[in-house]
Order: structure tokens, then sequence, then C-alpha cells
């Protein structure tokens, strides 16, 4: 008799998923950001959220729950109800944790607890040194690691991050010793940077190009293919002679897993809109980043992907990165 009851019960949610995706959403919203404030996936996650807000006519509430390089936040989305009202503000952070973070740490396995909304945006980033580094290019400051071997530090909001994974594959394409300052976010990572407790730093070319044009810090190049809009004059790492590096942050949304399609439809569709209009666009363009867009099925592909990829940068730095 259970085992009816259960079958019945299902068999209802599923012909009655297409009214709950009409009527949705009815109640707040809740976008989780596993990380500080201030930062892209924050200000991100405000912007979309504000244009969901209006499209919607129901608040989209940001809510930071930072700790354990993203794993606190992204957790608690994936034990949430699968119903569309808590949803994850997400970046390669949590592809690259995949590998980093031990399952028994996270307790929980992205492709199988969260399900794929869309992407949001991507943007390139940019290697800074404070201005008393004597090293005006890359290439000086690759050649100033390898005569001071484990001398140097570079600064990250935290182990996983993008930065930090960036760090990382510059540093075993490069072929130098770099020792990992984890901060307990961007902010104060780009604050050890700017006030020399720290040499160098990878950071969203969204957040440092302000510091850049003021003098604060010294870019050396970007992480992109091709140069930044940004920050033109500064050559892209393959250029500086890495050949094949490419290191970029981008942002996205989950759902917990079970969440009914069309509501994830809904919300696709919805996210792809909110990142093609004219003002986001000239506003992203502005602070260097390029707006994304595809199918949840094409984002669930593309995270893939990235777990792959995440994963052999760990192979290369070992079990256990500074």
């Amino acid at each position: 008799m259970t085992g009816m009851r259960l079958a019945l019960a299902l068999a209802i949610a599923v012909l009655a998923s297409p009214c709950w995706a009409q009527d949705y959403p009815s109640r707040p919203v809740k976008i989780i950001v596993p990380f500080g404030a201030g930062g892209p996936a924050d200000v991100t996650a405000r912007q979309i959220g504000s244009i969901l807000q209006e499209n919607f006519g129901q608040p989209f509430v940001i809510e930071n729950r930072t700790g354990a390089g993203g794993v606190i936040g992204t957790f608690e989305v994936s034990k949430s109800a699968p119903d569309g009202y808590t949803l994850l503000m997400m970046s390669n952070t949590q592809t690259a944790n995949e590998s980093l973070v031990q399952a028994s740490q996270r307790k929980y396995e992205l492709m199988k607890d969260l399900a794929p909304i869309a992407p949001v945006n991507y943007s390139d980033l940019v290697i800074v040194v404070h201005p008393s580094v004597p090293a005006k290019t890359l290439a000086e400051f690759i050649a100033l690691a390898k005569s001071q071997p484990g001398k140097l530090n570079y600064a990250s909001s935290g182990q996983g991050t993008p930065y930090h994974m960036a760090g990382e594959l510059f540093k075993t394409m490069a072929g130098i010793d770099l020792v990992h300052v984890p901060y307990r976010n961007s902010g104060e990572a780009r604050s050890g940077v700017i006030g020399g407790q720290v040499q160098m730093m990878i950071d969203a070319v969204t957040a440092m190009a302000p510091n850049v044009a003021e003098g604060q810090v010294r870019a050396l190049a970007t992480t992109g293919k091709t140069r930044s809009t940004v920050l033109p004059d500064a050559p892209t790492v393959i250029e500086a002679g890495i050949l094949g590096y490419d290191a970029t942050i981008w942002l996205g949304l989950m759902a917990p897993a079970g969440t009914p399609k069309p509501i994830i439809d809904k919300l696709n569709a919805a996210v792809n809109a909110a990142v093609k209009r004219p003002d986001i666009v000239k506003l992203w363009t502005g602070q260097g980043a390029v707006p994304l867009s595809m199918t949840p099925e094409e984002f669930d592909k593309y995270l893939r992907g990235d777990i792959v990829k995440w994963a052999e940068v760990v192979k290369r730095f070992g079990d256990r990165p500074q």
C-alpha cells in the first residue's frame, strides 16, 4: 500500500509540474552566493536577481553563505527543497572543488545533487603585482621567481577559487615555485596585494581594473585567449610566452536536483533574456565581462567539461596544494 501511495504521489507531481511552472514564482526566491559580499559572484547575483524580480514580480533575495571555499553555501542549496525557491550562484570554484575537496568533506556531488539552470557571464583574470616588485613584465616576474624559488607569494580568495586555480596553473606552466596565501574573500586578498603583504595576485579584471588605473598595482598580463578590452595594454599570458594558458572566472545558476524541469526551463529563459539586455551588455562590456547563454543541457555539458579540466590541474600540483 505504501508503494502504491508513493507511485500515486509521483504521478501527481509529474502531472502537476507544468502548473507549478505556470504559477512560479508565487513567493520570494532565495539566491545563495557561497562567496563574500562585493566579489564578482555577489555583484552579478544582485544584478541578475534585480532583473528577475522585475520580470517575475517576486523578490529575489541574495544571501551570502561563505566558508570552506564555497562548500558551505553549495551544500546548503544541494539539501534544499527542489521547488525552485532556493538557487545557487556558482562559479568554477564549484567545478574545481569536485577534485580538490574530498566528497566526504563536501557531502554533495555537484552534478548529482544540483541541476544546471544557466550560465551568466565570464571575465578574464589579470595578473598583478605590488609596485615594489622589481618586474615590469610577466617574463621578468617569472625570471625573478625562478631566481628565488619559494620566496614570492600570491594571494587568492581561498582554496579552490578561480584565482587559486589560475595561480596553480600559472605556476606549473611557467615552472616556478610561488607560495599560495589564501584569504577569506577576494576583497581581503585584493587588500593584501595592494598593501604589499603579498607580491602577486590573479584577480578578476572586473574587480581589479580600477586599482590598476590608480597605480595601486601593476598589471603584467591577462589570462584569456585575447587581450582584455578593459586593459588593452596588458598582454595575454600566451603573448608573454606561456602557450596554451587559458583561465577565466565564469558564473552560473544551479538549483537542487529534482527541481521540476518546467521551472528550470522558465528560469533558463529568464536568465538568457536578462544577460542579453542592452543595458546589461553595455555595463558588463565596460567592466570586462562577457554574457553567456546556454540551454540547461548545454550548461550541463559545459560543467562536466570544466570538472575534467580542473581535475587535471589538481593532479599537476598534487592533493596538498599550498
